[in-house]
């Protein structure tokens, strides 16, 4: 077993890249795998707000200024 990489050899390069690229895919599997589709039902609706008139406060005498 070569222990450094800069004088290991061909086949240990290969082996290397080998283990790195299964790893990759066994990694981009998990994630397919717990990715949740999301299908209309799942989807929540949030209510819309409209804006009113626009209100000014004032910190000082605590009055509301209209």
């Amino acid at each position: 077993m070569n222990h450094s990489i800069y004088s290991a050899d061909r086949t240990t390069h290969l082996k290397i890249v080998a283990v790195a690229l299964v790893a990759a895919i066994a990694v981009l599997g998990l994630v397919t795998a717990s990715h949740v589709a999301s299908d209309s039902a799942s989807v929540s609706t949030a209510a819309i707000v409209k804006a009113g008139k626009p209100i000014a406060t004032s910190s000082s005498d605590h009055q509301l200024i209209r």
